[in-house]
């Protein structure tokens, strides 16, 4: 079962209460209040996560957070692993 759009699992996350989140699939807008382009193209193909869309891994979703140090393949493999699972 997916838990976000982009692969993140939110299960795993040991921020989630400290910043209110209960995950993109749950929420309007992500915990930081602004937009979140993964999220906001998952829903514009009306698709669950990124591993459900044609293009994936497209450079937006690959690409995700790398600015900010974080290793991008447990979220890409996240999403194989949900696609599979549909």
């Amino acid at each position: 079962m997916y838990e976000s759009r982009c692969g993140i699992c939110c299960s795993d996350c040991e921020r989630k209460e400290e910043v209110s989140c209960s995950g993109c699939t749950n929420m309007e807008k992500p915990f930081w209040g602004g937009d979140c382009k993964v999220k906001s193209c998952c829903e514009g193909k009306g698709i669950n996560h990124c591993g459900e869309c044609e293009q994936f891994p497209c450079e937006m979703e690959a690409n995700m957070g790398k600015d900010a140090g974080f290793d991008p393949a447990p979220r890409l493999e996240s999403c194989r692993r949900w696609r599979g699972e549909a």
